[in-house]
């Protein structure tokens, strides 16, 4: 199964690149409460992710595409920028990795539909649905912050 191997691994470290990204979004916005104390909480859920994952890693294996590593791979953001127009444009970097997770999920799922593989289907299934939770979060962070970066003058 070397095409689901691709997306395991896909999944594992698109799990991880957006964890470290949320922590690095918390700690960059420390000052916003809220950002601050979910990001950290969507990054516990990422972490948990690939916790589920690591049973279907031991069975199936992570294959790198080394043909396609910048398609397949996002960068994990390593700082943020500051101010209101900062934090808009890291919540949409992180809505970014987000959408690549789920979307990821949302293949793997059908692969395990195909393989009648019901342990990875659970995975694939409840972490794609927290996944979405993220984004509905990100998606609302970002419709209120949009107002005060984008019309108010700094």
């Amino acid at each position: 199964m070397p095409h689901l191997s691709t997306y395991v691994a896909l999944a594992d470290h698109s799990e991880q690149t957006l964890a470290d990204s949320l922590r690095a979004v918390a700690e960059g916005h420390a000052r916003q409460a809220d950002v601050f104390h979910t990001c950290n909480t969507l990054a516990g859920w990422s972490d948990q992710h690939r916790q589920d994952l690591a049973p279907v890693v031991e069975r199936y294996g992570e294959q790198e595409d080394v043909d396609e590593p910048e398609r397949l791979r996002a960068d994990a953001l390593t700082s943020t920028r500051e101010g209101e127009i900062g934090l808009l444009r890291d919540l949409q970097d992180l809505h970014l990795l987000a959408t690549l997770v789920h979307s990821t999920w949302t293949v793997i799922a059908q692969g395990a539909q195909g393989l009648r593989d019901q342990q990875l289907l659970d995975v694939a299934t409840s972490s794609r649905e927290e996944t979405t939770r993220q984004l509905t979060w990100l998606t609302t962070r970002m419709k209120q912050a949009a107002p005060q970066a984008l019309i108010v003058a700094p």
